[in-house]
């Protein structure tokens, strides 16, 4: 089932959470609605599954338009950050219980039940309890639950949000097998730009109620529509453009900022054409990405990506002088519609 935004906003007293916005969900994609906390994530979703009224514009969900539908009537799966489990009944009757409030037939129920449980690899777990579960596994079991009366869409907001770094990406990992099994249209809502990066088909950058672009991970990564979804979207240098950086793009606008990724660095011991002399002044070890922060002479500093096996080659240490090459330097210019586009 696809989905359909169509000039969609939601004020909350004083705040405008969403300003109308449009976007389409292709069936069976996973899509993320990602940005900071207050862009109007989570907003959007809950107007999707029905939790939230819009004030204005409609939701379709396979060209049926839902806006005034019950949560009920709109097939939804919905997980939140905190499992909500029924810490009473065992995993085999959390994954049963919307089943058997609908009245599904018993063998019917057991069977989806064991499915299930095969599904979300908890397969000998089922007569456990809630607390007898690690965090991972308990969110597995949401997810489970969720999906128990065959939804035509899934939506999970920050379901991943209170585990520590390591399960959650395993859960990432499991999301996107789980996914590709169940064809299941999913929209998830994060702030985790490599969460995004990792699972989505396409991801939705959102930032005060506004979305500001939709495009597949490596479009969203390599051409952002705006700064603020090149700052958002990865490590990046924001330095002004100064006499310095115009040695690099001579025809740089005298105004706004220049924006570098730290993997478009080069660093060299000779000075070549477009290279700008740099001390190395702080080196982290980031296991077997290096992060090698530099201040040009013009007191700008900039950070550089490199592995362990180049910075082992370049043998380099602090206070080590080099130049350095920018192989991709980006600027934004303000147009009079107050959007910023790449030029």
């Amino acid at each position: 089932m696809g989905i359909k935004v169509e000039n969609v906003s939601k004020r909350f007293g004083d705040f405008q959470a969403l300003e109308p916005v449009n976007l389409e969900v292709k069936t069976g994609s996973l899509v993320t609605l990602l940005g900071p906390s207050g862009s109007g994530k989570s907003t959007l979703l809950r107007v999707i599954a029905g939790l939230e009224q819009p004030d204005t514009g409609s939701i379709y969900l396979s060209a049926r338009d839902a806006t005034y539908e019950k949560v009920q009537e709109r097939k939804v799966g919905f997980v939140f950050q905190h499992y909500a489990l029924f810490r009473h009944l065992t995993v085999r009757n959390n994954i049963a219980f919307a089943m058997e409030i609908q009245k599904w037939p018993k063998e019917r129920i057991k069977h989806r039940v064991e499915t299930l449980l095969d599904l979300i690899q908890l397969s000998g777990l089922g007569d456990r309890y809630p607390s007898q579960l690690s965090g991972g596994q308990r969110q597995r079991v949401a997810l489970a639950r969720a999906l128990a009366v065959e939804p035509e869409v899934l939506l999970l907001d920050e379901p991943f949000g209170a585990l520590d770094a390591k399960v959650r990406q395993d859960l990432r990992n499991w999301l996107r097998h789980l996914h590709d099994e169940v064809h299941v249209t999913t929209v998830l809502v994060t702030h985790d730009q490599e969460e995004a990066m990792e699972v989505s088909d396409e991801i939705v950058v959102m930032s005060q109620g506004r979305i500001e672009q939709v495009g597949s991970p490596s479009e969203i990564y390599e051409n952002p529509a705006s700064p603020f979804v090149m700052n958002f979207i990865g490590s990046v240098n924001i330095v002004s453009p100064d006499s310095t950086w115009r040695q690099v793009k001579a025809d740089l606008p005298l105004e706004g900022e220049v924006f570098l990724r730290p993997h478009d660095i080069d660093i060299l011991f000779e000075e070549t054409e477009g290279s700008l002399f740099a001390k190395v002044s702080r080196i982290g070890h980031l296991g077997w990405n290096i992060r090698v922060e530099l201040t040009l002479e013009s007191g700008q500093t900039v950070n550089a990506h490199i592995n362990l096996a180049q910075l082992k080659a370049l043998q380099l240490q602090v206070g080590s002088t080099v130049f350095i090459k920018p192989k991709h330097v980006r600027t934004f210019a303000l147009e009079h519609s107050n959007q910023r586009i790449a030029v």
